[in-house]
């Protein structure tokens, strides 16, 4: 067994690692090389999956959806190679926190969705499973991003316990939390009913 001195450095060391894949701004950089423009000037102006689709290229919104989830995936398996259980989680948190705050746009980044889909399939795949079907469900029948993204957050943690995947619980909670904070314009437009719908286009960034 490591010792503490030990454990604390690798902890650390995955929480950089984490956070710095985390960082990589997958739509951006799709949308550049796929000529579709600034993404921060399109539609919402975030950097997501969601937002990516707002330009029409379907191809680029799976793709940015396929790498923001994979970063968080390699990050929790960096983790468990690393120091187990304990450093995966600290890696899922730190890939989630990258991608909402990267250092390289000024910790302007995404709401995280994809990303945290990504690393709770890595650390409980059957809790990532339920999470799925959640937001597949809520988006299927409100056609709102936002709001799948917010009750899949929201119900993670308990689907998890239900799962036998208790060991996420508290990680859950506070992934929610963040998506949740990150999420907090959306939930003003749903209150509104202004929010934007899947599929459709924005000219101008939406009002917090």
């Amino acid at each position: 067994m490591p010792s503490l001195d030990v454990a604390g450095n690798i902890l650390m060391v995955v929480a950089v690692i984490g956070y710095l894949l985390g960082t990589i701004p997958s739509g951006v950089l799709l949308a550049r090389v796929m000529g579709l423009g600034d993404l921060r000037q399109v539609g919402s102006g975030n950097i997501g999956a969601t937002n990516v689709l707002r330009t029409g290229n379907k191809k680029a919104a799976a793709l940015t959806l396929l790498f923001d989830a994979a970063k968080g995936a390699v990050a929790v398996a960096i983790g468990y190679a690393m120091g187990g259980e304990l450093a995966a989680q600290v890696a899922a948190l730190a890939a989630l926190i990258g991608h909402c705050f990267p250092i390289w746009l000024k910790f302007k980044g995404g709401k995280g969705v994809a990303t945290y889909f990504g690393v709770i399939f890595a650390l409980a795949w059957p809790a990532g499973l339920a999470a799925g079907a959640i937001w597949l469900l809520t988006a299927a029948v409100g056609r709102y991003s936002s709001m799948a993204a917010l009750l899949a957050a929201g119900w993670t943690p308990i689907a998890a316990v239900f799962l036998g995947q208790g060991q996420i619980f508290i990680l859950a909670c506070a992934l929610g939390l963040l998506i949740y904070a990150r999420h907090w314009g959306n939930i003003q437009r749903l209150r509104k009913g202004t929010e934007t719908k899947i599929g459709a286009k924005k000219t101008a960034p939406e009002s917090p």
